[in-house]
Formats: C-alpha cells, sequence, structure tokens
C-alpha cells in the first residue's frame, strides 16, 4: 500500500456522527480525516480549500442537502471523490445524489472496516454500493420502475417550461401568472416534474435545471 495518506473530510450536521466516524478513521494507518463540515455550505467552502481525496456526504442537512452539496462540492474540487452516508435508500435520495456526482452510496448501518475499503476504494475511483441501493438501481435498469433516470425529455412541453420557471428562482403564484394558469395546476406540475425526476423537492430541481443546462445565465 502507498505510503501516501489518503485525506478524507466529514459532512454531517450531527456532531456526535462525525465524531464517531472521524475517531475510528484516525486509528487509519493510510486515513487522515483533514476536516469536518457541519452543513452543505460549510463543505463547499472546505472542499475548495482542502481539496480531500474523498467526502463522507450526509444527505438530510438544514438548508443546503447533501445532494446539492456534492454538486457544489464537485464543481469546486474535481478531484475529490464523494461517497454518501445516510440513513436513507429510497429512489428519491439514490438517483439524485448520484447524478449530482457521487461516487459511492453507503447506509449508516455499515460496518466501521467496511466504511474504510469504501474510502480507499473511492481514493482508487472505485465505486462501492450499500447492497439494499443496489438492488434498487438494479430494478431501476431492469425497468421496474421508471426506465430513464432523470430524463428531461420526459417531461411534457410544460413540465419543461414549469422547471425553468422554478429554476429561475419564481414561486408557483409568480408560475400561475407567467403561464397564465391556475396555481392548483402549477403545483401539479411541480409534483409531476419531482416524481419523473426522481426528486425530493423544488431545490433540487432547480439543481437539476442548471447542472444539465436547461437554464443558462443568458436565458
Amino acid at each position: 500500500m502507498s505510503e501516501t495518506l489518503i485525506t478524507v473530510m466529514l459532512v454531517d450536521d450531527h456532531a456526535i456522527v462525525r465524531g464517531g466516524v472521524a475517531a475510528y478513521l484516525s486509528a487509519q494507518k493510510d486515513i487522515e480525516v483533514v476536516g469536518e463540515a457541519a452543513s452543505g455550505e460549510e463543505a463547499v467552502e472546505l472542499a475548495a480549500q482542502l481539496a480531500p481525496d474523498v467526502i463522507l456526504m450526509d444527505l438530510l442537512m438544514p438548508h443546503m442537502d447533501g445532494v446539492e452539496a456534492t454538486w457544489r462540492v464537485r464543481r469546486v474540487s474535481p478531484r475529490s471523490q464523494v461517497i454518501v452516508l445516510t440513513s436513507y435508500h429510497e429512489d428519491t435520495h439514490i438517483f439524485p445524489a448520484i447524478k449530482a456526482g457521487a461516487l459511492s452510496y453507503l447506509l449508516k448501518d455499515i460496518e466501521p472496516q467496511e466504511l474504510a475499503e469504501a474510502i480507499r476504494s473511492a481514493a482508487r475511483g472505485e465505486a462501492t454500493v450499500h447492497p439494499k441501493v443496489a438492488s434498487r438501481m438494479m430494478a431501476e435498469l431492469r425497468g421496474d420502475h421508471e426506465p430513464i433516470i432523470n430524463s428531461f425529455s420526459e417531461l411534457t412541453e410544460r413540465e419543461q417550461e414549469v422547471l425553468r420557471r422554478i429554476a429561475d428562482g419564481m414561486s408557483n403564484a409568480d408560475i400561475a401568472a407567467r403561464l397564465v394558469i391556475s396555481e392548483k395546476t402549477v403545483k401539479s406540475h411541480v409534483s409531476n416534474i419531482l416524481s419523473k425526476l426522481h426528486l425530493s423537492d423544488r431545490t433540487q430541481a432547480a439543481v437539476f435545471a442548471w447542472r444539465e443546462g436547461i437554464v443558462r445565465k443568458d436565458d
């Protein structure tokens, strides 16, 4: 094994979780915890400063969630590999995180030694996926659910327009006024968009639109 230490940054809004993970990883001879972030915003700032080899990313955090943080971290530190470490394995969490740039997806019931091995694999650019998550991904690929993940083309023209307006930061009321439709109809379109794109909220929808180039600054 190389003598070069694998640098790791922890992102979780629970200090006790960060402390426990940091304590275990610090005992590994080839791993060094170089930073801890309690929020998505802090994660982006630290990633830009530290450019760690691997980032352990929680998903559910206030203000900026792990999906958006993953996307932003990958922009400010492309060399950093993101491992999602969460308690959630629903489609609405898995696929947005992967689309945002996460390499691996693990659940918090993982054994400590397995986490360390996943970090080593990530440092080599190799993905590790929890069995429960792997089964969800295989179901998706088999076509048990929506056959295409996060496909903008699956949206109707009206849904595409609503998504663009969401990305512009417009409220449902503003969108209704702009498109001359009822606010109830807008809410229905938003629900359909989130369902088709496997997203959980408007923030993720906006991030998706900007990331995929659906909305550009010059629009």
